[in-house]
């Protein structure tokens, strides 16, 4: 039986730019397939509907409790889907303890997801008070908690200045190595408090959003993961098939602009978009999660 939670993320999650995923691979034979961040499954379940040939669709997600909602949504397909709780950059390892060479397709959806930003414990969002969490594999020892109150000066100028780009990350680390000594910062709205006197809102960006995405990022190790899906992605890769990236912050599509544009100069493979696709606007009232969402592909060319 479904738990309250479980079902209100079931029926919210809708999955960015589907038409358009669904539009590049829809004239591919798909009979093997690796989805990156299986989530709550909305790609998922488009793409096995549509690709009557799947054979395996091979689902990874660090989030259990989403793995347990794709495997509700997916059960029309169980005997297909194959759904793994690890990092979509073990993807070698994946497939090798499956005994399968190549894939026919690649799709990852980077980033925190909506049902994690709606989950008040996991400490994802500042809209709402918990304790610092942010961790996308509840398995993982290394919390937001953990890095604010023991990470060094420096380290927290890194995450500040490399990873949320704040102009003001020296002042930030020194406030929060102030707060520290004196008590432990434990959850999201005592680290708004330290950080609020030194961010500014930006268009319409909360103050505190860039914190927080760099303070995630670090926890999760995402930029490092990323560019060793991407790069070990195109190698397992079968010929003419295709890899989609959909990023949802500068940081991220920089690297997969960057290692996609080094694997055509290297003729490993075709880019299909020169430019980031976006989401219409249509799609934007509909989803606002989709106004950040950039999507690039490639296509990995034949040998000769």
């Amino acid at each position: 039986m479904k738990s309250p939670k479980h079902a209100q993320a079931m029926n919210k999650h809708t999955p960015v730019l589907l038409d358009v995923i669904l539009s590049f691979f829809e004239k591919d034979s798909i009979p093997i397939f690796f989805d990156g961040t299986i989530g709550a499954a909305g790609h998922a379940k488009a793409l096995l509907s549509s690709h009557r040939e799947i054979k395996k669709y091979i689902g990874v997600d660090r989030d259990t409790k989403a793995l347990e909602i794709a495997k509700e949504n997916l059960s029309a397909y169980k005997d297909k889907v194959h759904l793994i709780h690890g990092k979509f950059s073990d993807m070698r390892f994946f497939l090798e303890e499956m005994e399968i060479e190549k894939v026919d397709g690649i799709l990852v959806d980077v980033g925190v997801s909506s049902m994690q930003l709606d989950e008040k414990e996991r400490g994802f969002s500042f809209q709402q008070d918990a304790e610092l969490d942010m961790r996308m594999d509840q398995s993982s020892d290394i919390t937001a908690k953990k890095v604010i109150n023991t990470a060094s000066i420096k380290e927290l100028e890194m995450i500040f200045r490399d990873l949320a780009e704040e102009p003001r990350y020296k002042k930030l680390a020194k406030a929060i190595n102030e707060r520290r000594k004196k008590k432990k910062i434990q959850t999201t709205q005592e680290l708004i408090e330290v950080i609020k006197p030194f961010v500014k809102r930006r268009k319409k960006l909360h103050p505190a959003t860039l914190v927080f995405q760099g303070l995630r990022i670090y926890v999760n190790k995402e930029l490092e993961e990323l560019e060793k899906l991407i790069k070990e992605g195109i190698d397992l890769l079968n010929e003419e098939k295709k890899m989609a990236v959909i990023s949802f912050h500068s940081l991220e599509d920089r690297i997969v602009k960057n290692l996609f544009r080094e694997a055509a100069k290297e003729k490993k493979v075709e880019l299909l978009v020169k430019k980031p696709i976006v989401a219409t606007r249509d799609e934007m009232r509909r989803n606002p999660r989709s106004r950040s969402a950039k999507l690039r592909i490639i296509k990995k060319i034949k040998a000769t």
